[in-house]
């Protein structure tokens, strides 16, 4: 099998209808449109606001589009790994949920929890099951409900942080196309720096915890901001030097969609020009482990087969990584 890779043939997606603007944040904290766009790029964000839905409800929706578009029988695919912070609970896990949904009765499936960078863990991860020999579909989702966990009097986190899910259809390519290569990172050293301390085993759930307001995503915004711009920045350009790859030679950078100031710092370190960079960060804000394949599905029509991208995520841990897909299809179905 060593001349099989795992291609991306197709993908899918799932926004919440709700819009929460800058207009309206600025009622809710102290802040304004002018400041919220010039420090993070963001206009606007989505917002599952029904609170009898959750993250499996949104990468159901995201697996559906992808089966009906590819044309898939939901009992054909053999794995489903879901790549979320925010799991509609502890166990079991979202995988399982969405594979009975969808109808997937002969898959096995999981979570991965890697914050921001989750979806490239497990692309990476699916890819070697793919490559192995042991599965022919693997089902890949990103997902997050951030606007569970996020403070909405916090004027530095509730600005930044948007619902959303993405996936991918990961299948055998003989023929060069697909994951060429990839880089995975972590470092536990900070992961204070950005976390949710309360309602695991450390700090389980109780009144001190609620008074707290542990169960809240935590940022120290500096630390992390300097630590991403360094860490997405380089192993997007590792990836590309080891494998000899130009600016010229990408099509698209695909970015992890945090703070448009670190995709500009990725951008330049990368030798890509803005124009050849998927960004819907004004749209949807951070959805963590949902912004690249959002942005894949938003970019489909215009990718053509053979196509050089990179795929560039941070996130907390600290974890990141970056990986080289070369496009195994055209986007408008030709």
């Amino acid at each position: 099998m060593d001349n099989v890779r795992a291609a991306i043939t197709a993908v899918g997606h799932y926004l919440p209808e709700d819009i929460l603007t800058n207009a309206d944040l600025e009622k809710m904290v102290d802040t304004s449109d002018e400041w919220i766009l010039s420090r993070t790029g963001i206009r606007e964000r989505r917002i599952l606001k029904d609170p009898t839905k959750a993250t499996s409800f949104m990468a159901t929706n995201a697996a559906l589009e992808l089966i009906q578009k590819r044309g898939l029988n939901p009992e054909e695919i053999d794995l489903i790994i879901v790549a979320t912070v925010t799991p509609d609970m502890f166990f079991p896990a979202t995988g399982c949920i969405v594979a009975a949904q969808i109808g997937a009765t002969n898959a096995w499936a999981y979570d991965i929890s890697a914050a921001c960078s989750g979806f490239l863990f497990a692309l990476s991860t699916g890819a070697r099951f793919i490559e192995s020999g042991k599965h022919k579909k693997v089902l890949v989702i990103g997902a997050d409900k951030m606007s569970s966990i996020v403070d909405y009097t916090d004027r530095t986190t509730c600005v930044l942080f948007g619902d959303g899910a993405g996936c991918v259809l990961l299948e055998a390519d003989s023929e060069g196309y697909g994951i060429q290569d990839s880089i995975e990172h972590s470092d536990g050293s900070m992961w204070d720096a950005l976390c949710m301390l309360g309602g695991g085993s450390l700090h389980p759930p109780s009144p001190i915890t609620l008074e707290k307001r542990l169960h809240h995503l935590h940022q120290e915004g500096p630390p992390v901001f300097k630590a991403a711009v360094k860490g997405m920045a380089d192993v997007a350009a590792d990836v590309m030097e080891r494998n000899n790859l130009t600016g010229d030679d990408v099509r698209f950078l695909v970015p992890h969609q945090a703070n448009l100031r670190i995709i500009d710092a990725t951008a330049r370190r990368m030798g890509v020009t803005m124009d050849k960079v998927m960004l819907n960060i004004e749209r949807y804000g951070n959805t963590t482990a949902g912004t690249i394949p959002l942005c894949l599905a938003d970019w489909e029509s215009k990718l053509r087969k053979g196509d050089n991208l990179v795929l560039a995520a941070f996130g907390g841990g600290f974890t990141w990584g970056a990986s080289w897909v070369k496009w195994a299809y055209d986007g408008d179905g030709n």
